[in-house]
């Protein structure tokens, strides 16, 4: 298992013909299992299309055995030379900002991301400036005495330098999905709170799911963005391509008299090349937030305890004592246990059943996906309903 992070996902080298699926029926049937951020997005622009969607969640929107459960997620552009990933993560700003005004409910605080760089041109941060100069976005740089009179709880004497990206910031996780479910039902959506299975494929089609209840849901075409579960529900084609890592953030006691700096400032990233580590202020006054990118143990996404480790949380509150003095001593007040579901190479999966296709997969989110929720969403449903070819960057290899 690699233990580097997902900050820039690989590109693709091999060029395949342009595949499109089967064009629906505006009025058909979709099944979608997994009512996360994956699964509740492209559930809702499937129903906006005009199509009928039975959304299926065994724990619900949310949840916190999920991927995205949680409290927050950071938004950032940055992604080294991926243009891809750039482009959608522009356009999930614009719906975060577009639906939470639709929904009278901030989902999306832009707060800016603070970059913590240790060399001169940090490839992360440089191959991403043709694009954000391209979209109008650029970033603020700061040297270490600069930043260290803009931010002075941050400790910055072992920096290179600090980036500042304004158009990013963070996400409420949870609440986002529980929001999305409700404007899915509000919409006409159905939503069932079991555990789906497929049935044995028929005539290379999936004709049905079975339901915890004992029931069977029939649909015209279904789409299993089930995160960390898609390798136990098609353990011969997903097995060994959709993984799961145990993650852990937690959150500390900010002490009296710093909650001003502390809450008022961007969500960071650093940049040091070995654990990854990431934080976002406030999280509604649950603590200062500070999550491990590198990749953890394996991890079962059911039954595993949410229990933290004690080494890599000593290590990341050392960490944090060098970075933020303040919180040298700061208590932890909560903790989580945030499974990723990583695909070999980082990128996302869209792409087709091998023997049926009618069944949909979705997932690999590798750490990086929540942001991108409402534009994945966006352009799964057109690819789903037949009107887009695959993403190559997202098909299965």
């Amino acid at each position: 298992m690699s233990t580097q992070p997902t900050f820039a996902p690989k590109t693709v080298q091999e060029i395949r013909p342009s595949r499109r699926g089967p064009l629906l029926d505006t009025g058909s049937h979709i099944a979608v299992v997994g009512a996360g951020a994956f699964g509740g997005w492209t559930a809702l622009w499937l129903l906006w299309s005009g199509f009928r969607v039975t959304l299926i969640d065994a724990w619900g929107p949310g949840n916190s055995r999920a991927s995205s459960g949680d409290e927050t997620r950071v938004i950032r552009s940055t992604y080294g030379a991926n243009e891809t990933y750039f482009n959608l993560n522009v356009r999930a700003i614009s719906l975060w900002r577009e639906q939470q005004q639709r929904w009278n409910k901030s989902l999306f605080f832009n707060s800016g991301v603070l970059w913590f760089c240790y060399n001169d041109a940090p490839e992360m941060i440089e191959a991403t400036q043709p694009f954000m100069k391209k979209h109008g976005m650029e970033y603020v740089y700061f040297t270490p005495q600069e930043a260290a009179k803009r931010y002075p709880h941050i400790n910055t004497n072992d920096l290179n330098h600090l980036v500042l990206d304004p158009y990013g910031g963070y996400l409420k996780a949870r609440e986002s999905c529980q929001a999305v479910n409700e404007v899915f039902v509000r919409g006409g959506g159905t939503y069932l709170n079991k555990l789906a299975k497929p049935n044995p494929l028929a005539n290379g089609r999936l004709e049905s799911l079975t339901l915890s209840d004992g029931t069977e849901l029939k649909a015209d075409a279904y789409l299993f963005a089930c995160g960390p579960w898609l390798g136990k529900l098609f353990p011969e084609i997903l097995g060994k391509i959709v993984t799961c890592t145990k993650q852990e953030a937690y959150y500390l006691g900010v002490p009296a008299g710093y909650t001003h700096l502390f809450d008022s400032m961007p969500a960071w990233i650093d940049l040091d090349g070995e654990d990854f580590y990431y934080g976002i202020p406030g999280n509604a006054y649950r603590g200062f937030k500070i999550g491990v990118d590198k990749r953890g143990e394996t991890f079962d996404p059911t039954s595993g305890e949410r229990i933290f480790n004690e080494n890599v949380l000593a290590k990341a509150r050392s960490f944090m004592a060098h970075r933020f003095p303040a919180l040298e001593n700061a208590p932890l007040v909560e903790s989580r246990v945030c499974p990723y579901e990583n695909s070999p190479d980082g990128n996302f999966i869209l792409d087709t059943h091998p023997d049926a296709d009618n069944c949909w997969f979705l997932g690999g989110g590798s750490g990086h996906g929540f942001k991108h929720g409402p534009a994945l969403g966006e352009l799964a449903a057109e690819v789903i309903s037949g009107k887009r070819d695959l993403e190559e960057l997202f098909r299965m290899r």
